[in-house]
């Protein structure tokens, strides 16, 4: 619901208040509804607001609270604040607004950095322990709230974008080889702590870090479900895994309906999305407003799904609203959609939201949306293949089906000095895959899609489109007792039917079965996957840039090899690589990055 951003000084000089105010001022997107500035000592705090709860100016940020001694900036929702407030009342704590930002506040005043443990919902949360000097920074268990951080000489800043570190000046903006490779590995994606300029980190998901005055810190790993089978529910079938999924995602979506403004849905007309809406109309919601995007088709491949959204949308009788965008409006609408990504973000899909976001604040500033499910519940076209395989072969299978390019591959793209000197991204999910915790490969490889690919892809995709346009977006397939569930949910009830077995047969319960048995689809955006005549134009002027050339990240020869076929070359995932290195190259100029 907001942008956080702030400063703590180590070597005993006041804050720079003039980098937060430029950090909070580039923010302005994400909280048009206020702004607050706040210091103390060797710490300052800065927020813009999106009034969500308490619409009031008892609500506003940073918040104080004097009797406690504490200041808290805060961006997200917790879901479950009612409930905390009136558990925190019992326990003597007396509040003067209705805010779950001061509910916030008075947990880690009762529970200290065990606060966090009693939520539910998104968040990051920057908090300030007046007499210490101390500063408590956390992130919700998926990571879907983001939190950035720079270290510069004698001090720390924090902001809820990188654009907007970067708008406080200082910042080391060198490209991290490692973040590079995992950018070209991953398509696109880069895993927490990594980001791909080498002086800017992002604080991981489910954690606590405690940072003291002297500059030391310490982290605390709050949150890691088990992806194993579990004795509490042994003896389950079918029938009753489909229950209780369907009982978690129905309280998800209801925890997600908490606000004193209406919330409404983005409805692509697939199961997942399709789903809130069913959940929604059942818990007896009305002239629930609805959204849905589409594209003109390019090469032969269709760019809407409105035959389903409209379905959906009829059977449930929404307030739904279309908007169907023409390709020549893609191109202009690339700068601004580039310019709001956190960082790069190669799915041309990032396009779509920011163009559909744009739409949706016109008529509403909160909407339930349905990313998470592919993930959480094996939805993806690749995970059978992973059904078999034995545990020593399931960090080079993840490779073979996942990566967008081998590191062999690799050194024929980027240039030497950007190539790590060892395969860095397989190195990673070998790791991973090798960590406690998850009985299967299958249940290996949902743990790391779930907890580091989602994360820092399609989660930060819809964050950062969203509230580039103060919209606040909310995800139930990402709560946490629900993706505990599912990943204790045997696997082959996930693979079921073509992936997602399990949550399809808790669809059939309240959706049409033409809905849900529909073949999948996905976002396309024509115009960009198959480069358009605008859109090639943009990238090649990108590439041929004087600082592209002066960077010189991509080998001279396979640039050209991609320019002279623009349409022809995909990588092992499908995507455009003449897309993929251009956007890399684009947001780096847009972001001023020499």
């Amino acid at each position: 619901m907001c942008g956080l951003s702030g400063e703590i000084r180590f070597d005993e000089g006041p804050p720079d208040l003039a980098a937060v105010e430029r950090m909070t001022d580039r923010m302005a997107a994400r909280g048009p509804d206020g702004r607050g500035l706040w210091s103390q000592g060797a710490v300052a705090l800065g927020h813009r607001r999106l009034k969500i709860i308490d619409l009031s100016e008892r609500g506003a940020q940073p918040m104080t609270d004097s009797q406690a001694l504490m200041t808290c900036v805060f961006n997200g929702c917790i879901y479950n604040y009612r409930q905390l407030r009136e558990e925190l009342r019992r326990l003597g704590h007396r509040f003067v607004t209705t805010s779950d930002t001061e509910v916030v506040i008075k947990a880690y005043r009762q529970w200290g950095t065990d606060f966090v443990r009693h939520f539910v919902g998104m968040f990051a949360v920057a908090l300030v322990e007046h007499e210490t000097g101390r500063l408590v920074l956390a992130r919700d268990r998926l990571g879907v709230k983001p939190l950035y951080l720079a270290e510069l000489p004698g001090r720390l800043r924090f902001a809820s974008s990188l654009p907007a570190l970067l708008a406080g000046g200082g910042v080391d903006t060198s490209l991290d080889p490692v973040a590079v490779h995992q950018y070209m590995s991953w398509h696109a994606t880069v895993a927490a702590p990594r980001t791909v300029l080498a002086g800017v980190r992002k604080l991981p998901p489910a954690t606590v870090r405690v940072v003291e005055p002297d500059g030391t810190h310490r982290d605390q790993h709050y949150w890691e479900p088990s992806y194993t089978r579990r004795a509490e529910f042994a003896g389950w079938g079918p029938d009753d895994w489909r229950d209780a999924v369907l009982a978690a995602l129905r309280t998800a979506v209801r925890r997600r309906t908490v606000a004193d403004v209406p919330v409404g849905v983005l409805l692509s007309g697939g199961l997942d999305s399709s789903l809130i809406v069913a959940l929604l109309s059942e818990a007896g919601q009305r002239d629930l407003a609805t959204f849905s995007v589409g594209f003109e088709s390019e090469a032969g491949e269709e760019g809407d799904e409105f035959a389903y959204s409209d379905q959906v949308s009829r059977h449930f009788d929404t307030e739904h609203h279309q908007l169907m965008v023409p390709s020549d409006r893609v191109s202009t609408a690339l700068g601004g959609a580039i310019a709001a990504m956190s960082e790069p973000m190669v799915s041309h899909d990032a396009v779509a939201f920011h163009l559909l976001s744009e739409l949706v604040s016109k008529e509403i500033s909160v909407v339930q949306s349905g990313q998470g499910a592919d993930e959480v519940f094996a939805g993806y076209h690749w995970y059978p293949t992973l059904a078999n395989v034995r545990r020593e072969r399931e960090p080079r299978r993840y490779e073979e089906v996942y990566f967008d390019h081998s590191h062999a591959e690799l050194a024929k793209i980027l240039q030497p000095h950007m190539l790590p000197d060892h395969d860095t991204s397989a190195e990673f999910v070998r790791t991973q895959m090798a960590a406690p915790g998850a009985e299967t490969a299958l249940d290996a490889a949902l743990r790391l899609d779930t907890h580091v690919m989602l994360v820092d892809d399609p989660v930060k995709r819809v964050d950062n489109m969203t509230m580039d346009w103060g919209l606040e977006a909310r995800v139930p397939f990402l709560d946490h007792e629900l993706v505990e569930l599912a990943a204790a949910c045997p696997p082959a009830l996930k693979l079921a039917e073509g992936g997602k077995g399990v949550l399809k047969r808790a669809g059939r319960t309240v959706l049409p079965r033409a809905v849900v048995d529909r073949p999948k689809g996905y976002f396309p955006v024509p115009a960009v996957r198959h480069m358009a005549g605008p859109v090639l134009e943009r990238v090649r002027e990108a590439l041929t840039a004087p600082e592209a050339r002066a960077r010189g990240l991509f080998r001279d020869d396979y640039v050209a090899t991609l320019l002279a076929a623009p349409d022809d070359h995909r990588t092992k995932r499908g995507a455009n690589a003449l897309w993929q290195v251009a956007l890399l190259e684009t947001w780096l100029q847009t972001h001023g990055i020499s």
